[in-house]
């Protein structure tokens, strides 16, 4: 789904969200992280930041996540490079979860984080690409033998709930 693909490093946020999801044809929660980590030492704490993740999704302001840069505590850097931001954040540990933190804050700051949103019925993560901010669905009409068009779904769901009341 291109029109779900957010903007820069955030993809790859997108991307490590989207390791828990509801697939449509089972529609039983599969958790694909295990297959996706480089040290598999670092599931619990990759499990549990993105959990937390995802209850900030579509957060301006995500306090909630204060807790996780405290242990993953971020390093300010200045740029002369005109090819590179001229502010970048690092995570002073090194580790995948200071790094995923990095790229969670510069989005925070950036206004970006807000427009990550889950869909309420399949929980795939979608970036937020319409003018007011306001898409809700990760689609809205089946594109492919394995899309489900949640959106569609809902609508008629709702339409169905007004016409029998």
């Amino acid at each position: 789904m291109t029109e779900s693909v957010a903007p820069g490093a955030l993809e790859q946020v997108r991307t490590f969200l989207n390791t828990w999801w509801v697939p449509n044809d089972t529609r039983v929660a599969e958790d694909r992280l295990p297959e996706t980590l480089a040290d598999p030492a670092d599931l619990g704490e990759m499990s549990e930041l993105r959990t937390a993740l995802r209850a900030a999704l579509g957060v301006e302001r995500p306090a909630v996540l204060a807790s996780w840069l405290e242990r993953h505590p971020l390093r300010a850097e200045l740029s002369s490079d005109p090819g590179s931001p001229p502010l970048v954040l690092t995570p002073e540990d090194g580790t995948a979860a200071g790094r995923v933190l990095a790229v969670v804050a510069e989005a925070v700051r950036a206004g970006q984080w807000a427009r990550l949103k889950a869909c309420p019925d399949c929980s795939w993560v979608f970036y937020d690409h319409s003018r007011n901010g306001s898409r809700r669905w990760c689609v809205m009409s089946p594109g492919g033998s394995d899309s489900r068009g949640c959106g569609s779904i809902a609508k008629v769901r709702a339409y169905r709930e007004r016409r029998r009341a």
